[in-house]
């Protein structure tokens, strides 16, 4: 199945896995205000579809991924500076609250604001020709929002590395592999497919307990020690329970309960 968007392609598959591939390949999948929103738009859609279990994003053409924020066209800040947002917040699953876990598939250059997607992705894989870095710097940009989630991912000297390279330092697939920026490397022809692979597997479990598991451990990122492990015990105590009998019903062959009627 698949849904009509400008700036993007939304489909979901009978296996439980929904594909959301940017598609701005003229415009290197630079992201604009209509993309963001169009974004936002799809993360509500597997928020409240139950026949989602995981995600894949991905990018179309060969160039890039995604080159970050479109600075040929104006976003549109409202003129209150208070009120500005930033884009990241569209673009971001966990700032939707969508806890079922994305597979992101990265191919071509990955620069910028394209990072929002990575730092918030469960599982990162790229292709032999991926290249990233951060431009902030090099067109005399302050880089200080995408580095806080980066820094999570790969630790303080690389992110600084990184942010202040600018331009001038690519960091390559096996690179970003040596220092846990993705998780495994493929060939071009392969990636969309490995990546839709690994989420179909994802999808395959119970997603009581996959969303739960997903929201455990990115709220603990935001708590001392023993604070998340008090919470990490109360959603073991919630979601288990659910997981477990999803478990079992897959494993016995029962079909699951009728669900309620959804009210638009």
């Amino acid at each position: 199945m698949s849904e009509p968007y400008a700036t993007i392609r939304y489909e979901t598959t009978p296996d439980l896995v929904a594909t959301i591939t940017l598609d701005r390949p003229e415009a290197l999948n630079a992201f604009d205000r209509r993309m963001c929103e169009e974004i936002r738009s799809a993360w509500q859609r597997i928020k409240a579809d139950p026949s989602v279990h995981a995600v894949v994003l991905r990018a179309a053409g060969e160039r890039a991924f995604c080159a970050g924020l479109d600075v040929k066209k104006a976003y549109g800040q409202p003129d209150d500076v208070w009120n500005h947002e930033d884009p990241g917040e569209c673009l971001s699953p966990k700032w939707q609250k969508v806890w079922k876990p994305v597979v992101c598939a990265v191919q071509g250059m990955c620069t910028a604001g394209a990072f929002y997607f990575l730092n918030e992705a469960d599982v990162v894989i790229c292709s032999e020709d991926a290249t990233f870095f951060d431009s902030h710097v090099t067109y005399g940009m302050v880089s200080a929002l995408e580095p806080v989630g980066l820094m999570r991912r790969i630790g303080l000297g690389e992110t600084l590395r990184i942010a202040l390279s600018g331009n001038d330092e690519r960091v390559s697939a096996q690179t970003a592999l040596r220092i846990g920026l993705v998780t495994e490397v493929v060939e071009r022809d392969r990636l969309w497919s490995r990546a839709h692979e690994i989420a179909a597997g994802i999808a395959a479990q119970p997603t009581a307990a996959t969303q739960g598991t997903v929201r455990a451990i990115w709220e603990s990122l935001d708590r001392p020690y023993r604070a998340a492990m008090e919470q990490g015990l109360l959603y073991t105590r919630l979601g288990n329970p659910i997981g477990m009998a999803e478990a079992s019903r897959k494993a016995s062959g029962t079909p699951p309960p009728p669900r309620p009627p959804r009210i638009r």
